[in-house]
């Protein structure tokens, strides 16, 4: 069975006006979901998710909140073949002035900055909304560190 990897990101910044995260949404085929691609050979999980954010939403500056870790594993198939897919995410924060240049990339359809409720009402995938859960409450728990 073939096996695939990938690496993304819960992207944040926190409002100035609120003191509140507005997490960044890209606009797949038929879901919303986050940052996230292929790791390739002698990559490594940062550096995957580092080159995503710059291809899919022209972000530089991360800021990876290392104690904040998500994986997710599922099947899918491609051409009669099951690949066995998993994907680790972690968590990046970039400041309110750099969340301005973000730009939707030809891989999406749209690219939104939400808060956590506005968040969970787009996302239909049972894993993503349940990561994204994780991260506001860890957000929330260590906003004092940020």
């Amino acid at each position: 069975m073939k096996t695939e990897n990938s690496a993304g990101a819960i992207i944040f910044y926190i409002d100035k006006k609120n003191n509140e995260p507005k997490f960044l949404l890209l606009k797949y085929t038929n879901y919303w979901g986050f940052v996230k691609g292929l790791i390739e050979k002698n990559e490594k999980v940062e550096e995957t998710i580092v080159r995503e954010a710059k291809e899919e939403a022209n972000l530089n500056d991360l800021r990876f909140l290392p104690e904040f870790k998500f994986e997710q594993n599922w099947f899918y198939k491609l051409n009669n073949e099951l690949i066995k897919k998993s994907a680790v995410f972690l968590l990046a924060e970039v400041s309110e002035e750099d969340s301005k240049k973000a730009k939707i990339s030809f891989e999406h359809e749209e690219l939104r900055w939400l808060d956590f409720n506005e968040a969970m009402s787009l996302m239909k995938i049972k894993n993503n909304k349940e990561m994204l859960e994780k991260a506001y409450k860890f957000i929330k728990e260590n906003k004092q560190k940020l």
